[in-house]
């Protein structure tokens, strides 16, 4: 049996989450899936103080 808090389905990947986001922004923008890829992979020297939610 599971506890309140525990849940039967697993979190996605950080690989599954960035595409995700940049195929829904292609989407939107026109811009190509892998060129959006690319950029939230990179180490962003701007906001890295910021942590995506585990």
């Amino acid at each position: 049996m599971l506890k309140a808090n525990e849940s039967k389905h697993k979190r996605p990947s950080r690989k599954a989450l960035v595409r995700a986001v940049a195929s829904s922004t292609a989407v939107e923008t026109g811009q190509s899936i892998q060129v959006l890829e690319a950029k939230l992979r990179q180490k962003s020297r701007r906001f890295a103080h910021i942590k995506l939610a585990d």
